[in-house]
């Protein structure tokens, strides 16, 4: 990881999230990232290649974060396996509740990332996401969650209906309420849609 001098490269990332929220990753330019973040453009290169690596770098951080946190998080043996999962989609919300811009950077931009040779991210991405289906597999050993559910299958649902919403979220905060769809979210995931 790069070590950060002073508070410019930190500027410079919160800068590149805005602008690739407001006008995407495409049609984003390295002097619109500097001016946003009120530096020259040269100062940019400095520390990073281009705005390639400075994606990468965004979600390189976010997706480290997010699996240190949770691995801290699971080695707490006295959550049962289903609070595992609350906080793991806590801890995605908790991440983007603050920053709108993140989230619609996070959901237009990642499934590219992925995709494309620049996502050494994708090592901490799959990481976070074999920890959460730990979690599924331990609660089917323990009968309290479903044998039917393919992990697999659980670990795509449950990210992609994660990613979708945070999506909506970003894009309109009234309709979606970020506490409604941590609160739904979870109600379905345990309690599926059938009326008991």
């Amino acid at each position: 990881m790069r070590l950060k001098e002073g508070n410019k490269e930190k500027d410079i990332i919160e800068s590149a999230i805005k602008i690739f929220a407001e006008k995407g990753f495409h049609n984003s330019k390295i002097s619109d990232i500097a001016k946003e973040a009120n530096v020259a453009t040269g100062s940019v290169y400095r520390y990073f290649k281009n705005k390639e690596d400075i994606i990468v770098n965004i979600f390189d951080d976010l997706w480290e974060k997010l699996f240190a946190e949770i691995k801290v998080m699971t080695k707490n043996k006295k959550l049962s396996p289903t609070e595992t999962i609350d906080t793991i989609i806590d801890l995605i919300f908790d991440l983007f509740a603050d920053n709108p811009s993140l989230a619609v950077v996070f959901v237009n931009e990642q499934n590219n990332l992925i995709l494309s040779k620049e996502n050494k991210f994708a090592v901490y991405y799959n990481k976070f996401l074999d920890l959460g289906v730990a979690a599924l597999e331990q609660g089917q050993k323990e009968s309290i969650i479903s044998p039917s559910i393919d992990p697999h299958i659980f670990r795509h649902f449950v990210f992609g209906a994660v990613r979708n919403l945070i999506h909506m979220w970003a894009q309109d905060q009234e309709t979606y309420p970020l506490i409604k769809i941590r609160t739904n979210i979870k109600f379905l995931i345990k309690n599926g849609i059938k009326e008991k």
